[in-house]
């Protein structure tokens, strides 16, 4: 199994395990840890899906939005100047306001942005929540179809039924049988397979063996977050944005929370899916560097330039380094033990 050791001086002084499977264009398992067919939900991994499905209602074209627009509706963005104004211009353009994003509000992961707001006395709003493109997106969608916007957020509402039915269709899944809960944010989040979802990554990096209106939909938003990688994260030391930017053009990629990553590598047509099982956070980078290295989705010059996220050091609070966390491969029973 594949683990993430975080070690201080030279004791591994904890772990993580992880679960992952990454598989071609035809479902065959190129890279498996742990057990790939248990439930996972994939959170926030799923955006592209969404926002696909609100592009395949053309909202691009009904509301003139633009490619860092529709990057913005597939993120986890940091909260920054841009991101804000950009999900701001989503609801102009679909004659909306803040006041129908039901996210909530929390400061902005970004530290730079957060203290700007608290310096001014302003209190963050919906806008600042990481997920509040995707909300605006759902909403274009929407406005798109004719539905409800007040009720988004419900299950059966017509939006989320067109979501969850792209998602399963990426997946070859049935809905019906879907473990459904609620997201961070209050969207519904869907639980499949590693198998599964990389399957739906692997076809987001092919677009074969699909409908051609999913593909086509599909295409779209992986240009936008390919073109647009700091409307999917952030400006400042994001995985997302700076795994994009040294893949130049040829992977699109997306965190979820509980420590979930999904990868589409496009010229090799893959997909990857992990989750950290103890859902640390600090354990996504490492298991996927090293998963696309062995892959050779990525080769080593490029693995060096995503160092700093594939081997973080552990620092102490005076600035010293004193550990480091990697990802290596353990034995089963080592990896099963407490």
């Amino acid at each position: 199994m594949q683990q993430v050791q975080v070690s201080r001086g030279s004791l591994v002084e904890s772990h993580h395990n992880v679960a992952a499977c990454a598989v071609d264009g035809r479902g065959d398992v190129l890279f498996a840890s742990g057990d790939i067919d248990a439930d996972v939900y994939l959170r926030s991994s799923a955006k592209p899906f969404i926002a696909a499905a609100a592009i395949a209602a053309s909202v691009h074209e009904r509301f003139g939005l633009e490619q860092r627009e529709i990057a913005v509706m597939a993120a986890s963005h940091s909260g920054e100047p841009l991101h804000v104004e950009a999900v701001r211009s989503i609801l102009r353009k679909i004659d909306m306001n803040e006041s129908a994003l039901q996210c909530g509000a929390h400061l902005p992961y970004d530290e730079a942005a957060a203290h700007a707001l608290i310096r001014a006395g302003e209190a963050p709003s919906a806008l600042h929540n990481n997920c509040s493109g995707k909300h605006a997106g759902v909403l274009a969608l929407c406005k798109a179809i004719g539905a409800d916007p007040s009720t988004y957020l419900e299950r059966e509402h017509p939006a989320q039924v067109r979501i969850l039915a792209l998602c399963a269709r990426l997946s070859n899944d049935d809905p019906a049988r879907w473990p459904v809960g609620v997201d961070g944010c209050g969207i519904p989040v869907y639980a499949t397979s590693l198998r599964k979802a990389a399957l739906a990554f692997a076809r987001f990096a092919t677009l074969d063996g699909i409908d051609p209106s999913d593909a086509a939909a599909l295409a779209i938003v992986r240009e936008a977050m390919i073109a647009h990688p700091e409307y999917v994260g952030g400006t400042a030391a994001h995985f997302d944005t700076e795994l994009m930017r040294v893949g130049a053009g040829a992977i699109a990629c997306k965190a979820g929370a509980e420590g979930v990553h999904a990868v589409a590598a496009i010229p090799q047509g893959i997909g990857y899916v992990n989750k950290v099982l103890d859902g640390a956070s600090r354990g996504r980078g490492p298991a996927t560097v090293a998963a696309l290295r062995d892959l050779r989705v990525l080769d080593e010059r490029q693995v060096e330039k995503l160092a700093s996220f594939a081997r973080p050091i552990v620092y102490n609070r005076a600035g010293r380094a004193i550990g480091e966390i990697r990802a290596v491969n353990v034995a089963v029973e080592e990896a099963s033990a407490p």
